[in-house]
């Protein structure tokens, strides 16, 4: 966690010397766009289980039986570190799980890697979706490579419309946050919700859940770039 969190900030600190371009850092935003965020990342589970499906259905030829391996590995470490016992235990993940890898893994995607293609491409959205395609690799998780993309995407809209990378901070919070929580709540038989089940929300919910989080996307880049328009690359508005 820590050479990942220290690599962005020792780039852009030392080798670019460019901390504000390439970190973002600012907490001057609108506390709109936090509300905003919040709603969209809970809308969202529709359509990320919908994604998570589809991945599910897809096979892999032999050759790439290492990724599956890989993704089980992963997967029997993530269930060791979400086994929590107490609710210091819980506070314990929702820091280290929930906000530490949060701010480490912005730093290092939204921050340096999106800013890096912004300006080899001069194009926010290839900039966004290169950057989300390699953040759901590197987690090298292929059955999870769908919702952790569209996770991607929404943090690197997100972060160039608002131009800080605190809002992709957060979004990326909530979405760890809630699942350490809910996982502990499932083991000690508070809730019924089992944070695995991939088949609560039927295709309606799916449509639903879409045509919400684009009309409030709309509305979050609205409320972002009419409170601080964003010139990131050459001086031009981002759009």
């Amino acid at each position: 966690m820590l050479p990942l969190l220290a690599a962005p900030i020792f780039f852009a600190y030392v080798i670019v010397r460019e901390p504000v371009d390439y970190l973002k850092p600012s907490f001057r935003f609108s506390w709109i766009l936090i509300v905003l965020i919040f709603a969209m990342m809970f809308i969202s589970n529709p359509v990320i289980e919908f994604l998570s499906n589809l991945n599910q259905k897809m096979v892999l030829p032999p050759f790439l039986k290492w990724m599956r391996d890989s993704e089980d590995s992963a997967q029997k470490l993530t269930a060791v570190m979400l086994q929590m016992n107490t609710v210091w235990d819980v506070i314990i993940d929702v820091i280290l799980v929930g906000l530490l890898t949060a701010i480490a893994e912005e730093f290092m995607f939204r921050g340096v890697l999106q800013t890096i293609f912004l300006r080899w491409t001069g194009n926010i959205h290839i900039a966004i979706w290169i950057t989300a395609i390699l953040f759901s690799a590197f987690h090298v998780e292929f059955f999870g490579f769908l919702p952790r993309m569209a996770l991607g995407l929404l943090f690197g809209y997100f972060v160039a419309w608002s131009g800080n990378i605190w809002t992709s901070v957060w979004a990326h919070f909530i979405n760890n946050g809630t699942i350490v929580v809910v996982t502990y709540l499932f083991n000690k038989k508070t809730i019924k919700l089992n944070p695995d089940d991939q088949h609560l929300f039927n295709y309606s919910g799916y449509l639903i859940s879409l045509a919400i989080v684009l009309f409030l996307l709309f509305v979050y880049k609205k409320t972002a770039l009419d409170k601080a328009p964003i010139t990131e690359f050459d001086g031009e508005e981002l759009d």
